[in-house]
C-alpha cells in the first residue's frame, strides 16, 4: 500500500513537469521571455544553498563557530578553480567532514 502511493505519486509528479517541458515548443516563447527565464536558476540557487549554511536548526544566523561557511567557501575556491562539479561536491563534504571531526568538534 504504501510502495505503491510512493510510485504514484513519483509518476504523477514525473508526469507534470515532463510534460511542461516536453510539450513546450521552441517558437512559442519569444526572445525576451527566453531571457527572463536564463535567469530563474541563478535566482533559485541562492534560496536552496544558503539557508542550510547560514542558519542553525532553530532558523538563528549562526556566522561564529559554523563550520559549513568555512566549507562552503573551500568549495566555491574549489569550483572556481576547477570548474568542475564532482570536484566541487566532493571538497565541500570532505572539508566540511574534517572541520566537523577536528576542528569544531560538533560531534
Amino acid at each position: 500500500m504504501h510502495w505503491s502511493l510512493i510510485i504514484y505519486a513519483g509518476i504523477i509528479t514525473f508526469v507534470t513537469r515532463f510534460s511542461m517541458i516536453f510539450l513546450l515548443k521552441e517558437d512559442i516563447l519569444n526572445n525576451k521571455a527566453k531571457k527572463i527565464l536564463s535567469f530563474v536558476p541563478a535566482a533559485i540557487f541562492p534560496a536552496i544553498i544558503f539557508p542550510p549554511i547560514f542558519l542553525d536548526d532553530s532558523g538563528i544566523v549562526d556566522l561564529e563557530n559554523n563550520p559549513k561557511i568555512l566549507a562552503a567557501i573551500f568549495a566555491i575556491i574549489v569550483g572556481f578553480l576547477s570548474k568542475n562539479v564532482i570536484a566541487t561536491i566532493f571538497v565541500g563534504l570532505i572539508s566540511y567532514w574534517f572541520l566537523i571531526f577536528f576542528i569544531f568538534n560538533k560531534i
